[in-house]
């Protein structure tokens, strides 16, 4: 039976925990890696590798073949320029010329060439498939792991471990199906020519001279992965602080902080450059001492040829073919130096992936869960405990409900934890006591999948995505028509103005949504959840980017849109929750008073002075915007007469807006 892509999923997962037990070794990553290679599920990728392999024999068979070529057409061009018959080889009886042998040995060159072409080609699909299923498969990871674990991540330094690791995977096959495996092949089928055809002379000197230039290799490189590390790590510093500056683009500019911004990434440019210099440098020592140790034993078998020449055991021919067939090996040869260091590389990247893949999300569906249905949306906290850091508890005992269709408010003092209901009731986090219930089922016991399709959230930060207006609102339903998009619009009283913009409903939104004014951000928000349409809302300061004159409009469409359904309202401004069926006063992770607008108010508590506090604020900012307004008037020429009575705007007319900001914000 097919595996599903949750299946499919966690074997790449336990294999990369054995690439991460295994200490990322090559031997480690290569047995984490050959599934992909070798699907067993995909019988015509399985195909290509057996190709490619078929290919890659002819290539070097055709590559070994050559200096026999060169062979034969020198010694017979020596013959024929002295006069002499040709040698008694059985191959002149077949190709009696030089140059008929020249002809061979270059359609040799052109069939390896060929034979090399399409073995890349074959293995390419199977290559790049791998690190598509791979990519994906740590991607949707990401998704899976909990908040906390990309709250403490940069996500610039994410993408980039995500990037790195792609790239690594694709090379990683590469080097060592298409260039490793290859250069052993010829390395093997050189020695054996040098042993059988020459003698024990010549293969010894060549494995010498190998092992030797390997074991360089090898010290040189260990010595460079170092080096290269601080200037990934250096890299990986300065990306990351590169997009945390542009996606802070607004506060840089409010601040005045370009130039210290600049200095702050300069920084990490510098360290990268101090790094790179080093790797550059180390590299050129490491071929310095690759090209000293192959010349060295490139002179030696060749002054062996010289003398058997000398002696009459060895032609012309054979000292052509001895030269022509160690400088062939010499550019593999060459190349597995580098090879070598970009499969550590590639190793190095692959294993900070693949430590991504392996970690356990913290947030997961048990064993048992099973899909949540939502029959009247009866939400309960029942002596609910929590805390990020264990030295620091954020909710202390948290009881309450929240009646089927009813809407209850949770307000408080910034930093009594609020925010932190809502993420436990999308189960962003677990609690660390007590349980949350929708229509009396535990949350931990349903999939998060359908627990999270039973809510709609309007948070208090809202990030778009870097798309169209449709797009984004389009994301709350995504089978949703575009009329069922614009009446969603309509109702959070956001649909004009998009039809105002040049590009209605197309308008980009900018990255994360930095087109947009806040209000009309949170506008895209309410309206997406509108059209996803879900029996819980959640309104986490839902109206808080907005002035009071729209925040009346907006929520009115809140209204509209909670009907019927459960709603739980987290707000500071407290009056956008005097309707609420119950308010409950959070202070210090702790339920301090609790009941409707009018009974908080007579008890005298804690929200009554929040409320008293925020009125005084309002009554403040209604008489600087009267200051303001008079002072505007003083400078005007008095060009008309003063309105009389019926001119004066009504409690229902709108009022003008100016550029005060909300004191109570």
């Amino acid at each position: 039976m097919k595996a599903t892509p949750n299946e499919r999923g966690a074997e790449a997962r336990a294999r990369a925990a054995a690439v991460a037990a295994g200490g990322g070794t090559l031997w480690s990553t290569l047995k984490g890696l050959w599934p992909h290679m070798w699907p067993a599920a995909r019988p015509d990728l399985k195909f290509r590798v057996v190709l490619a392999f078929v290919l890659l024999l002819g290539a070097k068979g055709s590559t070994i073949l050559m200096p026999f070529a060169f062979k034969y057409a020198t010694d017979a061009l020596v013959a024929v320029s002295e006069g002499k018959p040709l040698p008694p080889e059985a191959i002149y009886s077949l190709v009696a010329t030089p140059v008929a042998l020249v002809v061979i040995y270059g359609l040799l060159r052109v069939s390896t060439a060929l034979f090399t072409q399409l073995r890349d080609g074959m293995f390419a699909k199977v290559a790049l498939h791998a690190v598509r299923r791979l990519a994906q498969t740590t991607f949707q990871h990401m998704h899976a792991l909990s908040l906390r674990f990309h709250l403490e991540r940069k996500t610039g330094g994410l993408t980039r471990v995500l990037e790195r690791g792609r790239n690594g995977i694709e090379e990683l096959v590469r080097l060592i199906i298409l260039q490793m495996v290859p250069t052993f092949v010829e390395l093997t089928l050189v020695f054996c020519v040098l042993l059988f055809v020459f003698d024990w002379r010549y293969a010894a000197a060549i494995a010498v001279t190998v092992a030797i230039y390997m074991t360089w290799t090898y010290f040189a490189t260990q010595w460079r992965i170092g080096i290269r590390r601080k200037m990934n790590e250096s890299d990986t510093d300065a990306n990351a602080k590169a997009v945390d500056s542009l996606l802070n683009y607004e506060t840089v500019k409010y601040f005045g902080a370009e130039r210290r911004e600049g200095e702050r990434y300069d920084h990490s440019m510098a360290r990268y450059e101090k790094a790179a210099v080093s790797t550059y440098t180390s590299l050129a020592v490491l071929n310095a001492g690759q090209a000293a140790i192959f010349t060295l034993g490139l002179t030696a078998v060749m002054v062996l040829a010289v003398i058997d020449v000398r002696a009459g055991a060895r032609t012309v021919g054979d000292f052509v073919m001895v030269n022509a067939m160690l400088i062939q090996l010499y550019i593999p040869l060459n190349f597995m130096g580098m090879l070598y260091r970009e499969i550590k590389q590639a190793i190095t990247d692959i294993e900070i992936m693949f430590g991504i893949l392996s970690r356990e999300a913290e947030i997961e569906d048990s064993a048992n869960a099973v899909p949540l249905a939502v029959k009247s949306g009866h939400i309960r906290f029942e002596k609910v405990r929590f805390s990020y850091d264990p030295e620091r508890e954020i909710l202390k005992g948290v009881s309450f409900e929240v009646p089927a269709g009813k809407t209850v408010a949770v307000v408080g003092p910034s930093g009594a934890g609020k925010s932190t209901i809502s993420r436990l009731i999308f189960r962003f986090y677990d609690v660390s006591g007590g349980r949350i219930e929708i229509d009396g089922k535990d949350i931990r016991d349903v999939t998060q999948a359908s627990l999270r399709a039973a809510i709609g959230m309007v948070p208090q930060d809202t990030v778009l995505f870097n798309d169209t207006i449709r797009y984004n609102i389009r994301y709350g339903r995504w089978d949703a028509t575009d009329e069922e998009v614009e009446e969603a619009a309509r109702q959070a009283q956001i649909d004009d103005f998009i039809r105002s913009s040049p590009h209605g409903y197309e308008t980009e939104v900018g990255e994360r949504g930095l087109k947009l004014s806040g209000g009309e951000k949170q506008r895209v928000a309410i309206a997406r959840t509108i059209l996803k349409g879900p029996p819980i809302l959640l309104l986490d300061e839902a109206t808080s980017a907005l002035d009071s004159y729209t925040e009346k409009e907006i929520q009115d469409a809140l209204e509209r849109a909670s009907r019927g359904r459960t709603t739980l309202v987290i707000a500071h401004r407290l009056s956008t929750v005097v309707n609420a069926d119950e308010i409950l006063v959070l202070e210090a992770g702790r339920i301090v008073e609790r009941g409707r607008h009018s009974q908080l108010l007579a008890e005298g508590g804690l929200y009554a002075g929040m409320w008293n506090r925020q009125r005084e604020a309002e009554a403040a900012r209604e008489k600087l915007r009267e200051t303001g307004e008079d002072a505007i008037e003083s400078t005007q020429p008095n060009r008309n007469p003063p309105p009389v009575a019926e001119d004066l705007p009504t409690n229902d007319a709108p009022r003008p807006k100016t550029a005060v900001p909300d004191a109570a914000e």
